[in-house]
């Protein structure tokens, strides 16, 4: 079982006047993993609270898979990616790159996006957008992988290729 922290970076919904359906989204998807949500907040667009968050949830709460939504763009307040770089040790490049690309299928806006995906200590970090609609796409197209990146992140030796089939 996936152990799952969600974030969703929101100055509205941490002063209470947005209901957070993209954290929800979030946390119906990743029940296909199968996982549990250890963890769920609502923070506001503020890098230190975001960092000292991820770090919490990794570091002390030692969660498999965080999973941020909101902040992800280029307005003056979007700095969840700025956080996430400041905290990890390796990027997953390709996991943000496979998200972007889906999301140009359906807006040129998606080439806005400055999502992360990266590694802290044993913890997969994951920056979805904040649309619940977003969520959806974004992290449908990663899900799949996402069980075999915390296996390796954890340790396994096993061959990559041998889980593909022809």
């Amino acid at each position: 079982m996936i152990t799952v922290g969600i974030l969703t970076i929101s100055d509205k919904g941490a002063r209470g006047k947005r209901e957070d359906q993209s954290g929800l989204e979030i946390e119906r998807l990743v029940k296909e993993l199968p996982a549990r949500v250890d963890a769920y907040e609502i923070i506001p667009d503020e890098k230190d609270v975001i960092v000292n968050r991820l770090i919490d949830y990794v570091d002390n709460k030692k969660l498999d898979l965080i999973i941020t939504t909101g902040g992800t763009g280029v307005a003056p307040r979007d700095v969840t990616p700025d956080a996430t770089l400041a905290i990890i040790e390796k990027e997953v490049t390709g996991m943000a790159e496979a998200m972007r690309l889906q999301g140009l299928k359906k807006t040129p806006h998606a080439m806005i996006s400055r999502a992360v995906v990266g590694i802290r200590k044993m913890s997969l970090i994951v920056n979805l957008p904040g649309s619940p609609k977003a969520v959806s796409e974004n992290l449908n197209v990663i899900l799949p992988s996402i069980p075999h990146a915390i296996e390796k992140i954890k340790g396994d030796t096993s061959e990559c290729g041998s889980s593909y089939h022809e």
